[in-house]
């Protein structure tokens, strides 16, 4: 037999609309983002209205697609106010059943309207199933469910729609009509499983009081024109059939139960509704409209079923009133007197929450497309989400590690569990070399003995204390020639004094001296040192070489014993038996016994802290994979303003943690407490106690050995850094005191060459004053002479041209030199100390180089002190000897002598030392400056003056280091004493002789020099 024909909801229709550019001009406003980084998301949400626009009536996919997009605009709604004041959007959509168009700025009118289309389509399957099978029959009943409950959505959540197909008199309608047709599909199954006649009449008569029900609210919707005149007929027809049904199986079991007269009633009623439904069935027209899935075919099943069950009636109908009336007797009640037919309800509307769940709503509506952009409200509750998680996790750590602390110290307290080895014989094990000592004694394998570094340190500080010696002898030695030429030649010997000039430097040398007294201090204190440990070194080296570090240990051990046990006579074995070998005889727990009580309390104390770890661990996973940003923002609008009371209810989820974890915390504190009163009753043994006091005076004895052998592995490393450092210290000062021997050398030098030339004009001085006076002698002579003899002018010519070459031979000026204006002869020459002329250095030695000038001393200049910074290095050097020779000469440089010397050949004036009461060459004072630090003044200096300028290119030098008393300070080549720390400069001066070449030249020089006859003064 055909199957009874179910109505559908046709479709709502609407128009395509942008959605791209209005939400861009909104995340530029609201958001202050580039909306050009949510072109993608914008198109996708564009897509999708597209393509629910031409989704099928009786489709899956149609289906899942438009719930697609309803998840998406409910998610939309969350971030973009869709209005007409907003995000402004017109969306147009038809009357499913007029056809007419309504246009609305609201996102509501949108989403009721995807909605209804869902209705629709979930209506139209479930009409479009083909229920002769289960499968087909049980799509139709859930399809027509979750139908009406889309229409109930719509008619709870949507107030004054727009249009009249969503008004709620045609919403209600639907609902009816569906869980109506719902209805006649679960009773068309159980009739088909032959369910009693009770229960079927109940179901059926539910499906004709819901017909009823649609048909009451159609009646309305007729008159305002929603619904067409056909669903009104075919609702009707519907109503009276399936009433007409349910009298037909309630007369069935009236009958069964006895009430015949009853059951005759029953059954004219269900022929009369029989008779209803058919006449209304012959109203349908023969061409429905195209808004109903109904045809003619469907319109003469429904013809069919409803004579079928008047046939069916009537045949029952003979059948009982023949039985009644020759068998029961009994009378037959008017239909108005029939109480009305019990229903049963089997078909409820399916709520949305309902209908997807769990992954279906993340399979069917996607990711939220705009899941970037979140609001302001959303990012700052989620923040203050993660810091209650904060909070949460950080008051149980504190009250787990509470609990551990005060466990901890009860074992501390108690001395467990490494008390426990000593009453179980581990003592043996205790006593043995650790890690550390072996470590100890490994670094000390293969280290040299530190004879060797002491030895090198004494060599570097006696060669410099050499050359501190050199320096001062030089010094002496070119002050006392200085001083033995002045008492020779009185105030002829004008070169300024030598103290004058060396002070800088003899401060220098003691400056040295003394900080090479301080750093001997220091090294006297480690060589103290390496004498104490040497031979506790040698021992640990040997052992960490030939892998004996146990046996040094054990040995140490032994002697610390014997020597304890000198005053203690009743110290025992370690190799004696052990506690665990005792048996009590008085009946009570034995040792052993009672340490086994022990271990296990410490193994549940050790099973209570891991699982606190665990759980700890575990929370704080789950604190933090806890993400509420989705729930903030899709319950945005119930969740305002009650954002503490949401975060209380979002934290209970690790209330089973918390539970844990203080249940954890009580059982560890309860085991605490047994363990101290069990391991309190095993210390009051006596020889628990014996054992324990044993065992504590071989540990002090271990800690004893290892303190002393920790000491000396600190005084291997204290020897080996202060070591390191002396080598350091010792360079450095050597290399400063070597530039300050460079530097003596030059200034003995340069004092040499000026005393050389100085002694040569003293001598051609002193021999031009004695020609002068046998001029003036022989002038006076010649004129008295000519007074005498005035008649013979032929010999006054010759004695005067005589006298003029005598004169032009001694003269010492130019040879246009003014002459006398009596006598017409030249001008003798002045007492008047003449400039000298520049001499050649004496030579000190006939194969070697001539002595260069010292870039520290460099040759004196007029109005310059002699004593000065060094000047450029290039300055000094020349191409050879010949080229030296040729060039210009400083002041104090010598030039060379030769037979036909000429005071004329160098046209300006070589200066000389200042007189002895003159310091300085030039008229203003200049205090010299050469070995003062740019930041503190060196030894003996004076104060610099403040318009002193330091050659260019000039670089004070650092002051000289002072060791300290106990170990030497890290050097960096640049903590010296002040004074002669310019000479710790790295510049070359390959210039200078070596002292030996610089000793040997005077021995060695020539008799041209007249200051090498000065060295017998001595």
């Amino acid at each position: 037999m055909a199957q009874s024909p179910m109505l559908s909801c046709p479709l709502k229709q609407t128009n395509e609309i942008d959605w791209i550019q209005p939400l861009k001009d909104y995340i530029r406003q609201s958001y202050g983002e580039d909306p050009e980084q949510y072109n993608q998301e914008c198109a996708t949400l564009n897509r999708l209205r597209q393509d629910m626009r031409g989704v099928g009536k009786d489709s899956a996919i149609g289906r899942d697609l438009l719930y697609r997009y309803y998840g998406q605009l409910e998610l939309l709604d969350l971030r973009f106010p869709v209005d007409d004041n907003n995000v402004k959007i017109s969306f147009t959509w038809y009357n499913a059943f007029t056809h007419t168009s309504t246009t609305q700025y609201s996102l509501a009118y949108e989403k009721a309207s995807i909605i209804f289309n869902i209705a629709a389509i979930l209506s139209c399957h479930a009409a479009n199933q083909s229920r002769a099978d289960d499968t087909g029959l049980k799509t139709a009943y859930h399809s027509f469910q979750a139908s009406a409950g889309m229409f109930t959505y719509i008619n709870e959540n949507f107030v004054h729609p727009p249009s009249t197909d969503l008004k709620v008199d045609t919403v209600q309608t639907l609902i009816h009509v569906t869980l109506a047709q719902a209805q006649e599909v679960f009773f068309e199954k159980q009739v088909a499983d032959q369910r009693k006649s009770g229960l079927l009449a109940k179901l059926a008569g539910q499906a004709a009081y819901l017909y009823s029900q649609g048909v009451e609210k159609m009646q309305n919707s007729v008159e305002k024109n929603v619904f067409d005149k056909v669903w009104t007929i075919f609702v009707q027809a519907k109503a009276s059939h399936m009433g007409s049904i349910a009298s037909y199986y309630q007369a069935i079991a009236d009958s069964e139960s006895g009430s015949h007269g009853v059951a005759i009633a029953r059954l004219q009623m269900a022929d009369r509704q029989s008779t209803t439904a058919l006449s209304w069935a012959k109203t349908f027209p023969s061409s429905p409209p195209a808004n109903t899935n109904l045809t003619a075919e469907s319109w003469s099943s429904l013809v069919d079923l409803i004579k079928h069950n008047q046939t069916n009636v009537q045949a029952l109908l003979t059948t009982m009133v023949k039985d009644n009336d020759f068998i029961y007797h009994q009378p037959v009640p008017n239909e108005a007197g029939l109480s009305p037919v019990a229903r049963v309800t089997a078909a409820k509307a399916i709520p949305v929450s309902e209908l997807y769940q769990g992954q279906d709503i993340q399979r069917i509506t996607g990711p939220d497309i705009f899941q970037k952009l979140r609001s302001k409200w959303v990012t700052e509750n989620s923040s203050r989400y993660e810091e209650e998680k904060a909070k949460l996790r950080r008051a149980e750590n504190k009250n787990a590690e509470a609990a551990s602390r005060e466990m901890d110290i009860g074992l501390l307290k108690l001395e467990l569990p490494g008390a426990l080895n000593i009453l179980k014989g581990g003592m043996n094990q205790e006593i043995s070399a650790d890690e550390e000592f072996c470590r100890w004694c490994s670094e000390l394998a293969g280290h040299n003995s530190f004879h060797r570094a002491f030895d090198e340190l004494q060599d570097r500080k006696a060669e410099v204390l050499s050359q501190l010696d050199q320096c001062s002898k030089q010094l002496d030695l070119e002050e006392s020639v200085c001083e033995k030429m002045r008492s020779k030649y009185g105030a002829d010997w004008s070169q300024q004094p030598s103290s004058r000039l060396n002070t800088m430097l003899r401060g220098d040398v003691r400056s040295y001296r003394d900080t090479i007294n301080e750093a001997s201090a220091s090294d006297s204190q480690l060589s103290s040192t390496f004498r104490q440990y040497e031979s506790d070194f040698d021992e640990m080296r040997s052992a960490g070489e030939t892998d004996e570090a146990d046996v040094l240990f054990q040995r140490a051990l032994i002697k610390a014993r014997s020597k304890h046990s000198k005053n203690k006579d009743d110290v025992t074995s370690p190799a004696q038996g052990t506690l665990l070998d005792d048996v009590y005889d008085e009946g009570g727990a034995s040792v052993a016994e009672q340490i086994a009580s022990v271990e296990e309390l410490l193994n549940k104390l050790d099973l209570v802290e891991q699982e606190k770890s665990k759980l700890l661990t575990d929370l704080k996973n789950k604190t933090l994979a806890d993400d509420i940003t989705d729930l903030l923002t899709l319950n945005k609008k119930t969740i305002f303003g009650q954002e503490t009371e949401f975060f209380q209810t979002q934290l209970q989820k690790f209330h089973p943690h918390q539970k844990i974890l203080v249940k954890a915390n009580h059982e560890q504190s309860r085991l605490m407490k047994e363990l101290n009163r069990t391991y309190g009753k095993l210390l009051e043994d006596k020889r628990v106690q014996s054992e324990q006091s044993r065992y504590k005076s071989i540990e002090r004895q271990r800690n004893s050995v290892k303190a002393r052998y920790k000491k000396v592995y600190e005084a291997f490393h204290g020897l080996s850094s202060g070591i390191k450092q002396a080598r350091t210290f010792y360079k450095d000062i050597g290399e400063n005191v070597d530039s300050l021997r460079k530097n003596v050398e030059t200034l003995i030098n340069n004092r040499r060459s000026e005393g050389a030339q100085l002694l040569s004009q003293i001598e051609r001085d002193k021999g031009m004053g004695e020609n002068a006076d046998i001029v003036r002698r022989n002038a006076e002579a010649f004129a008295n002479n000519r007074d005498k003899s005035s008649g013979v002018p032929e010999q006054e010519d010759r004695e005067r041209e005589k006298l003029r070459q005598l004169m032009e031979r001694l003269s010492t000026e130019p040879k246009n030199s003014s002459t006398l204006p009596s006598t017409g002869l030249a001008k003798p020459p002045s007492k008047i100390k003449s400039p000298p002329p520049p001499v050649q250095t004496p030579a000190y030695g006939t194969t070697g180089p001539s002595p260069k000038p010292s870039p520290r001393y460099p040759p004196t200049m007029p109005g310059v002190p002699l004593s000065h910074s060094p000047a450029p290095y290039g300055q000094y050097m020349g191409g050879g000897p010949g080229a030296y020779q040729a060039q210009h000469f400083q002041q104090g440089a010598a030039a060379p002598l030769s037979e036909g010397y000429n005071p004329m050949a160098y046209p300006y004036q070589t200066p000389v030392s200042p007189p002895p009461n003159q310091q300085f060459f030039s008229q203003t004072p200049t205090p010299y400056g050469g070995y003062s630090n740019s930041g503190t003044p060196a030894p003996g200096a004076g104060p610099q003056p403040s318009h002193y300028m330091a050659p260019q290119g000039y670089i004070p030098p650092p002051p000289p280091p002072r060791p300290q008393q106990t170990a030497y300070p890290p050097t960096t080549g640049g903590t010296y004493p002040s004074g002669p720390g310019g000479y710790a400069q790295s510049r070359q001066y390959g210039h200078h002789k070596t002292p030996s070449q610089s000793q040997s030249q005077p021995q060695s020089s020539s008799s041209a020099d007249p200051w090498a006859g000065l060295n017998a003064w001595k």
